[in-house]
């Protein structure tokens, strides 16, 4: 499995590349923005004063979709 995980990797690579994307930085990129959502996710969710475990996947979907607006 581990293999086939790094085939996928190395392909998505090759075609950022062919797009002229620097796969680097758009993972980072990428990362940033997840952890500013995932920071959005946890500060309303201490606003409420409700824990992770005690949070929907429908709650935490709507917590992610609120963090792409902004």
């Amino acid at each position: 499995m581990r293999e086939e995980v790094g085939d996928l990797l190395f392909a998505v690579t090759n075609i950022a590349r062919h797009l002229q994307v620097e796969p680097e930085a758009a993972l980072k990129l990428t990362n940033r923005k997840f952890r500013r959502r995932f920071r959005h996710i946890e500060e309303a969710l201490k606003q409420r004063r409700q824990e992770f475990a005690a949070t929907t996947l429908e709650e935490m979907e709507a917590l992610w979709q609120e963090a792409k607006t902004k």
